[in-house]
């Protein structure tokens, strides 16, 4: 008996701070009056109601006391509550400084090197907008129409009833093109009268406007996968990530109600996955815990996750009236071997260069500014330490709910999983497509100044090395301060020098040949009169002079992009009939070719827009390996400028310089000779 008292003696006074003797006294009368007979039940039921209170109380005592506790911890540590929150003040505003300022470092780099680059202060509105390339040029021709509108709304109502910029169609173009940051830009300027405020603000709101970018949901559903994997190894409370799967659906909704009914963001593949997460853990939820069927629905989660999501996006796509996108499963499916085709559209997007697998320079450059390695060392690091977490969790060990310095136990704080999981799967992404390679970078960047600058990973590594020489917290600290210094002061040594050089270069970017162009057509083409050419060139047109065009450099839109695949043909083997056919049927009157496109002399000759339109008409022949070109006629862009029948019946020479020829749309076609 005496034995068996001295714990509880010692857990009463750890716990509730009582006498021994005082908290001995009624077990000694409880066990003593059964013999005296008194009656074994009343003494059983009075036993168990003193213990009940008496464990209350004990809990309320050492919740009281834990703070004290913890206090008494920190001070055998030598860190009082009031250092731990200096230290956490000073690392917060040391790191918001160094963001800050190196932020505004590279902001004035990137406005010192384009006004070297391009002298963009000192030319002129004409020779400023032909610095823009391809897709920029539409969104900044309707950024400027949306300032010389006489008011805000009129404003939108013209963008959103567009008939002035391709012809025989009328647009949405605040739906088709996402404009909403380009409205609230135009808003800010027209409300602050200055464009650098204008340009801050929207600066500062860049992940507001995320959510408004037209594939942002493709991004989202990264997130959602991350957070499903987080939450499938039990390494995050669920209740936290169904609320992100609720701030999904919310986004989703609104989304699809500001965005003028978007039925691509209802077909997407993350409403799908949000609909079949929430789903599937009801089930969960409605089964008893300890179960056969709930252990058994516990391993199957991850397949029943994907099965209803599959099941979910097929049904809402065959119910679902949707075009939007519909190419881009198609080039998915093209760029993952899963089919092949000789489709204009499809090859020419396989062939640019933000579309295909990243080159071995885009390394080069990540591995000598030490980037890379130090991301693959933090990344492996994190990457053991969650897998070791996930083994614990599947043997039943439950996570820490406060993971501590010396405890050496990185992967065990959800934020971490949840970022690895991400920089995984985004560089999963970016191995496929360079493209992503923008999304990807930063995240590279963060994982990697995280890793050198935290403790707790070089404390997690001190504990894999069991090192003993020196003490491991206080190794880690170090660290943690010192190698991001050394790597700060090594990247500036070495690239500070690059850089002011770079700077110091006057350049140039002068395009005289399409500055006559565009005052040309200003001058000389009639207001009502409609271009046609490859879809960059008519942004441009469209962004300079305001005429209208006959196609666009955008590949959301199942009809342009037939459209730019039937201009296209101006560069093909095709008769001067059906060229014309083409040209009128879009009610075209002015014709541009591009002596760029027309002799085109590309690194890789399968991906000339030539080699394309050839590939896509049949006149390729491939025998043995060898191809070999055929047809009954010549090369459109070639043909048309030796100024003969039946070319000049039906295209007029107007204009020409080096590298533009204007041709002028026969509305009466003569074949007197």
């Amino acid at each position: 008996m005496r034995e068996r008292s001295r714990p509880r003696g010692r857990r009463e006074a750890g716990g509730g701070g009582r006498s021994a003797g005082g908290a001995a006294s009624p077990r000694r009368e409880r066990r003593g009056a059964p013999a005296a007979g008194g009656g074994r039940r009343p003494a059983m039921e009075e036993g168990a109601a003193d213990l009940r209170q008496r464990k209350k109380q004990n809990c309320t005592e050492s919740d009281k006391m834990a703070p004290e506790e913890r206090n008494k911890e920190n001070a055998k540590l030598g860190r009082s509550p009031k250092y731990m929150l200096i230290q956490r003040f000073a690392k917060l505003f040391f790191g918001c400084l160094a963001a800050v300022t190196s932020g505004m470092m590279y902001a004035v780099y990137l406005s010192t090197y384009h006004e070297r680059k391009f002298w963009f202060s000192s030319r002129q509105e004409l020779e400023r907008e032909i610095t823009f390339q391809g897709d920029s040029a539409i969104y900044y021709s309707f950024y400027k129409e949306l300032l010389k509108a006489p008011s805000f709304e009129r404003g939108v109502y013209e963008l959103t009833h567009n008939n002035k910029t391709v012809s025989l169609k009328t647009i949405n173009a605040v739906q088709q093109m996402t404009l909403y940051p380009e409205l609230i830009a135009s808003v800010l300027y027209q409300a602050s009268g200055s464009e650098k405020f204008c340009y801050l603000l929207v600066s500062a709101s860049t992940y507001t406007f995320m959510m408004m970018w037209e594939y942002s949901h493709y991004l989202l559903f990264v997130q959602a996968v991350s957070l499903f994997l987080l939450d499938s190894f039990a390494l995050a409370q669920t209740e936290k990530v169904h609320e992100v799967y609720k701030i999904y659906l919310f986004s989703l909704f609104l989304g699809y109600l500001l965005q003028f009914e978007n039925s691509a963001l209802l077909v997407s593949p993350l409403l799908s996955l949000v609909a079949a997460l929430m789903l599937s853990k009801c089930l969960q939820m409605n089964m008893k815990k300890g179960t056969f069927m709930s252990r058994l629905l516990k391993i199957m989660y991850i397949y029943l996750v994907l099965t209803i999501t599959v099941t979910l996006n097929f049904l809402l796509k065959m119910f679902v009236p949707h075009k939007e996108n519909e190419h881009l499963l198609k080039f998915i499916e093209v760029k993952l071997g899963l089919n092949t085709t000789k489709n204009f559209t499809m090859n020419w997007l396989l062939c640019q260069e933000s579309l295909q697998a990243p080159s071995q320079d885009f390394f080069l450059r990540l591995t000598q500014s030490s980037l890379l390695p130090f991301y693959i060392l933090v990344l492996i690091i994190c990457l053991f330490s969650v897998t070791q977490v996930i083994f614990r969790r599947i043997c039943g060990e439950p996570l820490k709910e406060t993971v501590k310095l010396e405890d050496g136990r990185i992967g065990e704080r959800p934020e971490i999983v949840y970022h690895v999981i991400h920089t995984i799967l985004l560089g999963c992404l970016a191995m496929c497509l360079e493209g992503m390679k923008y999304l990807w970078t930063p995240y590279v960047c963060m994982l990697a100044a995280f890793g050198v600058c935290s403790p707790e990973l070089w404390m997690t590594l001190f504990k894999w090395l069991r090192l003993k020489a020196v003490h491991p917290i206080l190794l880690a600290l170090i660290l943690s301060m010192a190698v991001p210094t050394i790597i700060g002061f090594s990247l500036w040594k070495e690239f500070f020098p690059r850089i002011m050089t770079e700077l110091s270069e006057l350049q140039e970017f002068y395009d005289p040949d399409t500055v006559e162009l565009m005052t040309w057509i200003k001058r000389q083409a009639p207001v009502a009169a409609v271009f046609a050419g490859s879809p960059q060139l008519m942004g441009v047109i469209k962004l300079c002079t305001g005429w209208m065009v006959s196609s666009l450099p955008l590949y959301n839109d199942d009809d342009l992009l037939k459209r730019n695949e039937n201009i296209y043909q101006i560069y093909s083997k095709r008769s001067a009939e059906d060229i014309y056919k083409i040209l009128t049927s879009y009610k075209a009157n002015f014709l541009v070719i591009e002596d760029s496109i027309c002799n085109e002399v590309g690194p890789v000759r399968g991906c000339r827009v030539k080699d394309l339109l050839d590939i896509a008409n049949g006149h390729v022949v491939c025998e043995e390996g060898d191809s070999y070109a055929y047809s009954k006629y010549g090369r459109f862009c070639h043909e048309i400028k030796m100024n003969y029948s039946p070319y000049v019946n039906y295209f007029t020479r107007v204009y020409w310089n080096r590298s533009y020829f204007v041709y002028r749309i026969n509305t009466v076609i003569s074949f007197q000779s």
